[in-house]
């Protein structure tokens, strides 16, 4: 006899101050994949992640192909019962400066319902969501379950392609849930259906062979650092719309995002105007954005007066939904080779690429989570939504799994700050999640087992 939606959720009511306490226990743990940090809280934060799986009753191990560890861990499916794929992620973003935060980073403490420490939003508040679910059901799971935890998803999923390869079989499933993303508001869940891609380059501009006195040549010769600015300039309008010819753009996202909730939940300050045209949903949504993300020049208070031979900035380029990076790539570096001024030297080299994805979210998977979604949410309705930020690794699973239902949960809310100072996870919508999850898992063995 299968478990009803009242069984699951009496159970999970007992099991989530073990949730919780196993979530702060994943904080605790440093476990940061970038260059220069301490790879062994890696290490340590896969073999907690594999701990929790197998007291789960999950055969689990943990893999690698070049990068660091992830973890899988498998359940077979019932006779013809469909298996759920689980992804999500244990490694974390650095915490950066300590001064900001209120309180240690690794620390988890609890102020006003919130749960504030480095990855109790993103991404290990999505470990402990599929954990918790399968402790709802105990040892009456009514799919076959594959929990695929990856080690290096916030530097770049380097070795994902070659861990999904080399367990391409393990892995597949008619379901798979990325439980890496959020939801529209706090008591208002969401599917996210589409995500911009990303294109990270370099542009680098040279005037001299090497700096010179600013005030015996100052005037004819022009600094690097003048031309870098003004080539930047052109990115953008007046308007502070996308200059750049050839990337592609659409409108049509429907959801309403009042401008004054906006501005709040960016924290932007009085008077500051915003750029570009169109609704906020298609600007942050479906249409391309260029950002600078940092410039390499003289300190100012290390700054001589000095006309500076090079300058070099890292330019970030969302990429909408249906473009493709490699001819944004194309298009953002002719932009800049023709319109440097003075003619400087300049040379743009690619850092890194993601590809957009759009999810067409029909079909009986999705109508199985948005009915876990409502009776989780006490009847509201899930909305649809896209996400301005990028996860490439899910056009991946798109191709390698044509016919698996995808689905892109989350637990962050507008208010979460993932991978900013006092990330945060609203303990009530995170017991919310764990409950939608579980009855995800319930809807999609009566849909569609055979």
């Amino acid at each position: 006899m299968s478990l009803t939606e009242s069984d699951l959720r009496a159970t999970l009511a007992r099991e989530m101050p073990g949730v919780r306490a196993d979530l702060e226990r994943l904080v605790r743990i440093p476990g940061i994949a970038f260059e220069g940090f301490d790879h062994s809280h890696v290490e340590r934060s896969a073999e907690a992640v594999a701990e929790l799986l197998r007291g789960c009753g999950l055969d689990t191990r943990i893999v690698r192909h070049g990068g660091q560890p992830a973890v899988i861990g498998r359940r077979p499916a019932p006779p013809g019962a469909p298996t759920v794929l689980l992804y999500a992620h244990h490694d974390v973003q650095p915490a950066g400066d300590p001064a900001l935060w209120e309180s240690d980073p690794f620390e988890p403490v609890e102020r006003d319902g919130r749960l504030y420490g480095r990855g109790a939003a993103d991404d290990k508040a999505g470990v402990m969501a599929h954990v918790a679910a399968l402790r709802a059901f105990g040892d009456r799971l009514p799919v076959g379950v594959v929990v695929f935890v990856e080690g290096e998803e916030e530097y770049g999923s380097d070795s994902l392609d070659a861990i999904i390869q080399a367990h391409l079989e393990e892995l597949r499933s008619d379901v798979i849930v990325i439980a890496d993303s959020g939801n529209w508001d706090i008591g208002r869940p969401a599917l996210t259906t589409s995500l911009r891609g990303l294109v990270n380059l370099f542009v680098e501009v040279k005037v001299l062979k090497s700096a010179v006195h600013s005030g015996m040549f100052g005037g004819p010769v022009p600094d690097a650092l003048i031309t870098l600015a003004r080539l930047l300039s052109t990115l953008h309008d007046d308007d502070g719309e996308v200059a750049v010819a050839g990337l592609v753009g659409r409108e049509g996202a429907s959801v309403d995002y009042p401008q004054d909730r906006f501005r709040h939940e960016a924290g932007m300050l009085d008077g500051v105007g915003l750029i570009g045209r169109g609704t906020i949903t298609d600007r942050i949504w479906t249409k391309p954005a260029i950002s600078v993300l940092g410039i390499d020049a003289p300190r100012t208070l290390e700054a001589a007066n000095a006309l500076q031979a090079t300058a070099k900035a890292k330019i970030s380029v969302r990429v909408a939904p249906g473009d493709d990076p490699g001819s944004v790539y194309a298009a953002v570096k002719s932009h800049l080779e023709k319109h440097v001024a003075w003619g400087a030297h300049v040379e743009v080299t690619l850092e890194s690429e993601g590809n957009p994805s759009v999810i067409e979210a029909t079909g009986p998977g999705f109508e199985a989570a948005r009915a876990a979604f409502r009776s989780a949410w006490d009847g509201a309705e899930p909305v649809d939504m896209g996400v301005g930020g990028s996860i490439p690794f899910i056009a991946t699973f798109q191709e390698l799994f044509p016919d698996a239902t995808i689905l892109v949960t989350g637990v962050e809310d507008p208010h979460s700050a993932a991978h900013g100072p006092n990330e945060s996870l609203h303990l009530g919508e995170f017991e919310r999640v764990c409950v939608a999850e579980a009855l995800l898992l319930k809807n999609v063995a009566e849909t569609l087992t055979k």
